[in-house]
């Protein structure tokens, strides 16, 4: 097992910058002195121990960690570019997994729908509803990130994916599509197979933003006041 410090040394970044790395993704989280593995890096295979002379946490992993792509890919979003040479398979697996065709049905929703409306922070989103999604978060001073890739294994992108409380937010808006229909029940599954905290919009909820997501946020410590 594997702590920070091992895992920075095999990679040459600081341990630092591993454990907020792996807050990134979900997989630890702050406590009071240290770092507590969460649900979803349990699912990882991390444990949380304590320090003997002071019970401060700190998170252990298993050596499979550094041959993750989830892991690897999110070391490159970072910005690290260079690693020791002594870890080959890491490399590799850094410059990036292998490239995965879309869906048919997903890259015809791409091509369909292209990024072309301007939220207020500068992203660009497919559709008008994105669109005041978008711009209420942003209204609202909360941190989002728009078609983030998931921190799983399939290729799964969310529309909004929010660094406080690990939220990621999909909007469901065609479900009379049979295509957008299965893709919608992919996705479910995916969120609930990885535990990952999800908040659905459909245009019921769209009708009333302000009380709709400021309730669906709520329960996973997201203060929208």
């Amino acid at each position: 097992m594997l702590t920070a410090s091992k895992l920075g040394k095999a990679l040459d970044i600081p341990s630092a910058q591993v454990n907020l790395l792996l807050a990134e993704l979900g997989w630890v989280e702050k406590s009071t002195e240290g770092w507590k593995v969460t649900s979803q890096g349990e699912r990882q295979g991390g444990r949380t121990r304590t320090f003997k002379q002071n019970g401060t946490p700190y998170a252990i992993w298993p050596d499979r960690l550094l041959r993750s792509k989830v892991f690897l890919a999110a070391v490159n979003e970072f910005g690290k570019e260079t690693y020791k040479k002594t870890y080959k398979e890491t490399a590799e697996a850094i410059a990036g997994p292998p490239v995965v065709a879309e869906k048919p049905h997903v890259a015809d929703l791409r091509t369909r729908f292209p990024a072309k409306y301007r939220a207020a922070d500068g992203h660009y989103v497919r559709s008008r509803a994105e669109l005041s999604i978008d711009n209420w978060l942003y209204m609202h001073a909360i941190v989002h990130a728009y078609e983030r890739k998931l921190p799983v294994e399939e290729d799964a992108y969310c529309d909004f994916y929010l660094p406080q409380g690990k939220v990621y937010i999909e909007y469901w808006g065609m479900e009379k599509d049979p295509a957008y229909a299965q893709r919608k029940k992919e996705k479910q599954a995916i969120y609930a197979r990885y535990g990952l905290n999800l908040v659905e919009l459909a245009d019921a909820e769209l009708e009333n933003l302000d009380d709709n997501i400021a309730r669906l946020l709520l329960p996973f410590g997201v203060d929208c006041t």
